[in-house]
């Protein structure tokens, strides 16, 4: 990190943004008081999994997308099965194999926002540089967060095979369904786990948020027989209701200069948001009572416009998937097969589900031995950086006046909200302030 300054004006430069996945930067040119460009710059190279994919079968998709994240491999993985199952006409919504996909997912969304909110930001809102400088403070906290995240590593490993890139996870289904004497070992920690994320939403209520609100597009999948993560339509509080199938018509990906990463809008209407605000406010009435009653002890109205509030949503969806995975637990029967059969064909196949960061989108064209042709995987951080890139105007025209170390420090915090996985959107925080 160095800082320079000059009659001409002054630059800051943050080599590496802590507390997120990936490299990047940010350009900020002031003019006085006026904030005349933010460029939220992606430079982590390529990793060109899609064209990865190509000549590959389409029994391996999985298991190659899952490497694209470390946190989040599940949504990686049931974004491609949905979409490979799509195009060969197979559709999994109900029974145990779903049940069992349901459960893994929300064991992904309770490692992935227990890190969230307690490792990566927590600190911010207690003015701490990272989470070991909070835990010498903060000892409890820091075990809340370990302990919650230890309760969405079991379910990984009991129902995936493993906590990091699961193996257990096919075309169809499962290799192996655990038995209900194996899923049962899961309720005491996640009843545990619950307990804290109760907590987790009382806490982090109390913090301490800055008074911004935003109103881009929100965008989230709906599923008419609850909160939304492994399946539904994409819909948006402004009428956008498409099918997966249909996102391509409806979403343009641009190349920008400053970034590797595509820039996500939907046709003639500009950017929009995914992720927890999204979620929460086209369907937080479908959330579970328990959660319902955690969001309204939080402050949360049945909608959140402050991005900085993430943090409380988040807990609340850890309060949501605890309570829903128990409830899987208890009702579990093993299915007769861990898997259908499913016969591949000449075919276009779409898949779209929750990741925890938001909307994740996989299109897969296929031949009729099954050798993937093409393929095209859409991250939510792509498809947020246009709205990270509004914010971040936003925050830095309202603070202005503070100094350069106090504008980083608050523009990390607002991209934080949105927990970006620069590594899953290549296809952080080098900061840079110009005042003129």
């Amino acid at each position: 990190m160095s800082d320079t300054q000059s009659s001409a004006g002054r630059t800051i430069r943050t080599d590496l943004l802590a507390r997120v996945e990936g490299e990047g930067a940010m350009y900020i040119e002031l003019d006085g008081t006026e904030v005349r460009d933010v460029k939220l710059r992606i430079y982590e190279p390529p990793r060109f999994f899609e064209a990865m994919l190509r000549g590959r079968a389409y029994t391996e998709a999985a298991d190659i997308t899952s490497r694209i994240c470390g946190i989040c491999p599940i949504a990686y993985q049931m974004s491609a099965v949905r979409a490979i199952e799509d195009a060969c006409g197979v559709t999994i919504d109900s029974g145990p194999i779903r049940d069992l996909r349901r459960l893994i997912y929300w064991g992904e969304w309770i490692e992935s926002h227990s890190l969230h909110v307690y490792l990566l930001h927590a600190p911010d809102f207690l003015g701490y540089p990272g989470f070991v400088e909070m835990a010498r403070d903060h000892p409890q906290l820091a075990e809340q967060g370990l302990q919650i995240k230890k309760a969405g590593n079991a379910i990984m490993t009991l129902v995936g095979g493993r906590e990091i890139h699961p193996v257990n996870l096919r075309v169809g289904g499962f290799y192996r369904a655990p038995s209900r004497l194996e899923l049962g070992t899961l309720v005491d920690p996640l009843e545990r786990a619950r307990e804290i994320a109760l907590a987790t939403a009382s806490w982090t209520a109390t913090l301490d948020f800055p008074d911004i609100s935003h109103d881009p597009e929100l965008v989230a999948l709906s599923d008419p027989d609850g909160y939304a993560v492994d399946r539904g339509c994409i819909v948006s509080d402004r009428g956008l209701k498409i099918s997966p199938a249909e996102f391509d018509a409806h979403v343009l990906e641009e190349h920008v200069e400053h970034s590797n990463a595509l820039h996500a809008r939907i046709r003639e209407r500009g950017s929009y948001l995914t992720g927890p605000l999204a979620r929460y406010n086209l369907a937080s009435e479908q959330m579970r009572p328990l959660a319902r009653e955690a969001a309204a002890g939080a402050g949360l109205g049945p909608t959140c416009r402050n991005p900085f509030q993430s943090i409380v949503v988040r807990a609340v969806e850890l309060v949501q998937a605890c309570d829903d995975a128990l409830a899987i637990i208890s009702s579990y029967e093993p299915p007769e097969r861990p898997a259908l059969e499913v016969a591949p064909r000449r075919a276009v196949g779409h898949g779209a589900t929750e990741a925890p960061r938001g909307l994740l989108y996989h299109r897969y064209e296929i031949n009729e031995q099954g050798t993937i042709l093409d393929a095209r995987i859409v991250p939510p951080t792509s498809q947020n950086q246009l709205v990270i890139e509004e914010q971040l105007r936003a925050v830095v025209q309202r603070n202005v006046d503070l100094s350069d170390e106090q504008l980083r420090q608050r523009c990390e915090q607002a991209i934080r909200n949105h927990d970006p996985c620069i590594s899953c959107a290549t296809h952080f925080l080098d900061l840079t302030v110009e005042r003129i």
